[in-house]
């Protein structure tokens, strides 16, 4: 019987924990340096005569393939089958996939896979690709102007297929009453996950069994998805990824790579190994679409906000859902007039779909600039005017409350060590030698789901403890976090914890996204070591639930045994959530800090230094946990200023679609960051009381960043990214 957290937490060993909530090296950290962990394409050993598949795109953008010769590329060194999209029958579309991702002649994107040259080496399969001859008739009417396009755009399909419109109470007549008013609109660019590892995978046939090594964040998802797109029971595909080189939700969902694997291993009986090339990650995989938000703020002169209104417009190729920017609004600040929407184009550009953190990542880029903006017309410190405007409860839905939040601890505290008190209100009048000098300021919100979660918890009968679950971990330190939750339970020393993830054989857990991954896999891991202490207190002869498991050894009132006198034992289970969790809004909290130079000659902007204030209750790992943040406010820094799919709008792609194009930040660009944890714990969210913090490090990074640049020139750029040009020619007189 599954385990069931259907109330708040109350003390738990956890409280007092010795294992969980240490900074803790990453146990795969020596695996992952040393070149020794296996990712996807390089799972040599796993299955013998590895054949290389290279795919080919789509060279149009919306039409169809008159016809394809592959009669060169057939007879060129080395190949082995040549598998085309005309004579396939489409595949089946599996969970999240908006566009086809194989089969016919109908071509619905650049890039899109239309045939896959399975030889014996990759050079060979890739000169040969570039022998086949394709010709198109293509599609009148394409749909590539996202700005063009969406001030017609339609309500998107909002939750249980409704309009995605939310209002409450009348916001036009509150707006239209309030003495001080904000209206302005902000733009998101398209942007690439431009992950280290790309999409890769190794299909190998075993009767009607497959078996994919492949890289993806979610195994249940990708075993179900598989089943439905190659119209097969599902029992019967088995996924493996036990070491993921970069998700950030580009990996949720099954890809053309495992797709075109799969066939192309059936149809030439043996194994097919293959690696999205890079300029596919851009146009074949998926994409954070480009956004347009308009917001509207109306408050009295104190600063209480009387009105906001967040209108969201994006694109897609469904034309049903595309970035939802509104996410953090109905959560963040009081009003109690207010209007939420969010509006999706139909594009014929490549699928957008989940990057590096939902909505709130492009949301908090507008909102938090439309604060400064109003804070700064009122004549109000940022910081003052988001704490005026704390609200008691969930201020879109005023009937749930929240679990716990300290949103005015993380701005405040934030405040204290950044220094705030040395900003200068009145932009561009800090100078350092030939650099403006400017600081900003964001709240940050990210949701705290929680999903069940199973694993399986066995001791080896010498006192060591094995954790077996499909949990993925994608570079944020699963193996780790699980195996501090194994050791705080069993009451081990972390040395004699084994963590074995990523495999659909095992027990199927919440998986990697979303920031519900810690929180929900650690609260699996929980239930299935509860269940294991019960099953030692029935074969011992004493109460699993109260005997104290600690050092290696099992005190049950004056008895004392040894773990490994119980031998070789097995359990397993899940937890669930209840119901109850509906009443709350559980969420993560953010201050983030940032100051800027700007070059008052070039425009040119550098990062000075950071730093995130977060609440996150439990912090499971302090170190693991920092350096997620960390990251998240380098993708946040890299939104800003730097990153941004270009469309050609006459032939619907994105121009820049790899590495060598495609700016991205590193680290040398951010001299100093720091990040905070409050000591906080959320009763509500799960027996660990830990709520993950992985998305919050981005939410809210560009809000700070777009406003550190505005204190530093004067200049308000509301187009992402902040690149010179947009700065250059209004910078303030040089004198």
């Amino acid at each position: 019987m599954a385990m069931k957290f259907d109330a708040p937490a109350g003390d738990n060993l956890f409280d007092k924990a010795k294992v969980v909530g240490k900074s803790t090296p990453r146990i795969d950290g020596p695996l992952k340096t040393t070149g020794t962990a296996p990712y996807a394409y390089e799972r040599h050993d796993v299955v013998a005569n590895q054949a290389y598949g290279y795919v080919v795109g789509a060279g149009i953008a919306k039409g169809r393939i008159s016809s394809m010769d592959v009669t060169q590329a057939r007879a060129a060194p080395g190949v082995l089958a040549i598998i085309t999209a005309p004579a396939t029958k489409p595949v089946g579309k599996g969970i999240g996939n908006s566009a086809p991702l194989f089969g016919g002649r109908d071509v619905t994107h650049y890039h899109q896979a239309i045939a896959c040259v399975v030889a014996e080496t990759f050079e060979q399969a890739r000169a040969a690709a570039g022998l086949i001859k394709t010709r198109y008739e293509v599609g009148k009417g394409g749909r590539f102007d996202f700005p063009r396009l969406a001030p017609s755009a339609p309500l998107a399909k909002g939750r249980e297929g409704k309009p995605d419109k939310q209002t409450l109470g009348d916001f036009d007549a509150a707006f239209a009453a309030a003495p001080v008013t904000i209206d302005a609109t902000y733009q998101t660019a398209d942007e690439s996950h431009s992950m280290m590892e790309p999409f890769a995978t190794i299909a190998a046939w075993e009767g009607d069994k497959l078996t994919l090594w492949t890289s993806n964040q979610m195994i249940q998802w990708a075993q179900d998805s598989m089943g439905k797109i190659l119209g097969i029971d599902p029992k019967n595909v088995r996924v493996d990824s036990p070491f993921i080189g970069g998700g950030f939700g580009g990996k949720l969902f099954i890809r053309a790579d495992a797709v075109l694997a799969a066939l192309a291993a059936k149809d030439v009986g043996r194994p097919v190994k293959i690696a999205l090339q890079r300029p596919l990650i851009a146009n074949n995989t998926t994409h954070r679409p480009a956004t347009i938000q308009r917001l509207r703020i109306g408050a009295d002169r104190d600063g209480k906000i009387t009105a906001i209104a967040h209108e969201n417009w994006s694109g897609n190729i469904n034309g049903e859902d595309g970035e939802n920017g509104t996410y953090q609004t109905p959560k963040l600040y009081a009003g109690a007039n207010r209007l939420v929407a969010n509006y999706t184009a139909a594009l014929d550009l490549p699928e957008g779909n989940a990057m590096r953190a939902p909505g709130e990542a492009p949301g908090h880029m507008a909102l938090e600039v439309a604060m400064d903006e109003l804070a700064e017309k009122l004549g109000i410190d940022p910081i003052e005017l988001r704490v005026r405007n704390e609200p008691d409860r969930v201020p879109g839905d005023p009937t749930r409350k929240f679990s716990d939040r300290n949103l005015v601890r993380c701005l405040r505290e934030g405040a204290e060590r950044f220094g705030w008190n040395r900003r200068n209100a009145k932009p561009a009048q800090v100078r350092d030698g030939h650099w403006l000098v400017g600081m900003g300021v964001s709240a940050g919100y990210r949701a705290a789901p929680i999903t069940k979660s199973a694993a399986r918890v066995r001791l080896d009968g010498e006192g060591h403890v094995i954790v077996e679950t499909d949990m993925t971990d994608i570079g944020t330190g699963s193996y780790t976090i699980l195996a501090q939750t194994a050791a705080e339970t069993m009451g081990v020393p972390l040395e004699r914890v084994k963590v074995i993830l990523g495999d659909s054989d095992l027990p199927a857990s919440s998986g990697s996204g979303g920031q519900w991954g810690a929180a929900s896999s650690t609260a699996g891991v929980y239930a299935a070591c509860v269940s294991l202490r019960r099953k030692i207190g029935e074969k011992l002869g004493f109460d699993g639930d109260v005997a104290m498991f600690a050092d290696g050894r099992i005190r049950a009132g004056e008895r004392t045994f040894a773990l490994k006198d119980a031998g070789a034992l097995s359990a397993e289970d899940q937890m669930e959530i209840g119901d109850f969790m509906k009443e709350y809004d559980v969420g993560t909290y953010a201050g983030h800090f940032c100051e800027v130079g700007v070059h008052a000659y070039t425009g040119e902007t550098r990062i000075r230094r950071m730093l995130a204030v977060c609440d996150g209750g439990r912090i499971l790992n302090p170190l693991s946990a920092r350096s997620q943040v960390i990251g998240g406010m380098v993708m946040g820094a890299g939104a800003t200023l730097m990153e941004e799919l270009v469309v050609d709008k006459r032939f619907g792609f994105f121009i820049n679609h790899d590495l060598a194009g495609y700016e991205v930040p590193v680290h040398a660009d951010i001299p100093h960051q720091d990040v905070v944890f409050l000591d906080t714990l959320d009763a509500v969210i799960s027996p660990m009381k830990a709520k993950g913090v992985g998305e919050l490090g981005i939410c809210g990074v560009a809000g700070a960043i777009a406003n550190a640049v505005y204190n530093a020139t004067g200049v308000r750029v509301r187009h992402y990214p902040i690149t010179l040009d947009k700065l250059i020619g209004q910078l303030p007189p040089i004198a």
